[in-house]
């Protein structure tokens, strides 16, 4: 791909960022997307700016800093968790979504690249956040266009340990959801710290919410049967 037209901005990231595994990760994907529905990106400049870029966002916050696991939940074809999985190889992530053949695809990305820092999960966040091997374990819960915030806040609050944080990314729209969140995010233990808003090269807007979690969360969420979703908080 073509990343000098976006030099300026990678700069930004201040990372040494492995762009031939970028690259790689990009052909397996365009691969497997003639076969299975991974992606409606396809054109090279904007799979650089929705996906890498967008998924290297998080790297901007003083949050996200540190050495502990992250979690993408509903990580789709591995954005942004595996971007950032390649970028910190040190650093251990796992990525969770409900779909098994995106497990299967993320499965081959991991072969063909050798990575060794990430395990990937087959699991809905209902049943996977009561499951003590994943609740509260983790410093940092990625999560990318996956519902709205008062939703989401039910979905990925439970994975998150107490002092670690939440950031949902989202569009414009995440302004919107914020206020009707904050119930959800309180009752759940958390408490919302700010948002950072990045413009993607093309000059889509993006908006990061950070929710530190400040106690745990009490035991009866996530709720089952799809409540979070019919009922929201």
């Amino acid at each position: 791909m073509n990343w000098e037209t976006r030099k300026e901005t990678l700069k930004r990231f201040n990372r040494d960022l492995p762009l031939d595994a970028f690259d790689r990760y990009s052909e397996i994907l365009l691969d497997w997307n003639e076969r299975m529905n991974l992606t409606r990106i396809t054109d090279e400049q904007e799979m650089i700016d929705k996906h890498f870029i967008d998924s290297l966002t998080p790297l901007l916050l003083d949050e996200y800093e540190g050495t502990g696991k992250v979690l993408d939940l509903g990580t789709g074809a591995g954005f942004p968790g595996m971007v950032l999985a390649l970028t910190e190889p040190h650093r251990q992530f796992h990525l969770m979504d409900s779909l098994n053949k995106r497990i299967t695809f993320l499965n081959a990305v991991v072969d063909e690249l050798s990575i060794k820092n990430v395990e990937t999960f087959h699991g809905r966040a209902e049943e996977a956040g009561r499951n003590p091997e994943f609740r509260e374990q983790y410093q940092i819960v990625l999560s990318r266009a996956v519902a709205r915030l008062n939703i989401l806040a039910e979905y990925c609050l439970p994975f998150v340990e107490q002092g670690g944080y939440l950031i949902a990314m989202k569009g414009p729209e995440g302004e919107e959801e914020i206020e009707e969140a904050e119930n959800a995010i309180k009752t759940l233990g958390g408490e919302r710290v700010r948002c950072e808003e990045f413009t993607l090269p093309d000059g889509d807007k993006r908006l990061l919410v950070v929710v530190q979690k400040i106690k745990s969360t009490p035991k009866k969420y996530p709720r089952g049967g799809g409540k979070p979703r019919k009922d929201p908080l």
